[in-house]
C-alpha cells in the first residue's frame, strides 16, 4: 500500500479506546461485539446473564444482516469491524461468498485476527482483516455486493467521504446496512457534548440522523431509507446496567436521558447502489 493510500492516523480519543486499553475489557461492552445490543426479545423481568447480554450485541448484527436481500455467496464488507465478531458471524450464519472487515487501527486488526483465527481456518480465503478508514475503503471499485457498519458510524469523521466510498465499492444492485446512534437534530448535536463524555472529548461525534441520509444520497446511492430502533435499545440496555452493581454508575447510563431528552435515537439505514438504466 502507497503512503497516500494510507489511513489517516486516529485521533487520540479513539487510540485510547481501541489501542492498548481495548474497550472489550469493560464489563458495559462484555463480550466482544462493542455494542448497546437490540433488546427487543430479551427477557425483561429478570436481570440478564452476560451470556444473555452478548446475545443482545448479536441479534444486533443480525438485524443488520437482514436488511440484506441476498446474502449467499455474496461479498461483503463490514466497516468498522473492532474484534471482527460480528464479521464472522455473517459468515458462518449467512453464507456470504467472503467477508472483509476493516478498522482503521492497527492494534482492533490484529485482534481479530487472532481472535477469529479458528473461524478463518475453517474458511480459508473467506474471511479477512485489514486495516482501512471509512472515507479511504482499501478496496477495488465494484467489489462488494453487501457493505455493512454496527456501531461504528459515530467515530466517522468524513460522513460524505465514506458515501462517496461506499457508492464506488458496491456493485450496482449492492446495498448498504448501517446502525448506530445519530443526534436527531443540529440543536441536539450541540447539547450532546455536555451530557455525554464520549462527545466531549471527541471519541463520538454528533452527526446528525437527517443529514446522514441526505449525504448518502447526494453520493448517488439511491432509496435511502432510515428508521429508529431507540425503543429497542436505551431502555432495556439502561435497566440491565442498572441491575449489575458494578455497572450502575457508568456513563453509558447517560445514553437514556438523551434519549428521553429526544436528543439521540438508535437507527438503521438501508441505502442502494442504482442498477445501471
Amino acid at each position: 500500500m502507497s503512503s497516500a493510500d494510507q489511513p489517516p492516523p486516529t485521533v487520540p480519543a479513539l487510540d485510547e479506546i481501541y489501542g492498548a486499553f481495548d474497550l472489550s475489557h469493560v464489563p458495559a461492552f462484555a463480550g466482544g461485539f462493542i455494542n448497546f445490543g437490540y433488546w427487543a426479545d430479551a427477557p425483561s423481568d429478570r436481570p440478564l446473564t452476560e451470556a444473555e447480554r452478548v446475545e443482545t450485541e448479536r441479534e444486533l448484527y443480525r438485524l443488520v444482516l437482514r436488511g440484506f436481500a441476498r446474502t449467499e455467496g455474496r461479498d461483503a464488507v463490514e466497516v468498522g469491524c473492532g474484534l471482527g465478531l460480528g464479521s464472522a458471524l455473517a459468515l458462518c450464519e449467512y453464507g456470504f461468498g467472503s467477508v472483509v472487515g476493516l478498522d482503521i487501527h492497527p492494534d482492533q486488526v490484529a485482534r481479530a485476527q487472532a481472535r477469529n483465527a479458528a473461524v478463518r481456518d475453517a474458511h480459508p480465503g473467506r474471511l479477512e482483516y485489514r486495516r482501512g478508514a471509512a472515507e479511504r475503503l482499501p478496496l477495488p471499485d465494484a467489489s462488494a455486493d453487501c457493505l455493512f457498519s454496527v456501531e461504528a458510524a459515530q467515530h466517522f469523521p468524513d460522513i460524505p467521504g465514506f458515501a462517496r466510498e461506499t457508492a464506488r465499492v458496491l456493485r450496482a444492485g449492492g446495498r448498504l446496512v448501517l446502525t448506530t446512534f445519530l443526534a436527531t437534530s443540529e440543536e441536539a448535536a450541540r447539547a450532546l457534548p455536555g451530557l455525554l463524555p464520549t462527545y466531549a472529548d471527541g471519541l463520538d461525534l454528533a452527526h446528525v440522523a437527517d443529514e446522514v441520509t441526505a449525504t448518502l444520497a447526494a453520493a448517488g446511492l439511491s432509496d435511502v431509507r432510515i428508521r429508529a430502533i431507540g425503543e429497542s435499545v436505551w431502555a432495556a440496555y439502561d435497566r440491565h446496567l442498572g441491575q449489575v452493581p458494578e455497572l450502575r454508575d457508568l456513563w453509558p447510563r447517560r445514553f437514556l436521558t438523551a434519549y428521553e431528552k429526544g436528543l439521540l435515537d438508535y437507527y438503521v439505514i438501508t441505502a442502494d447502489r442504482p442498477e445501471p438504466h
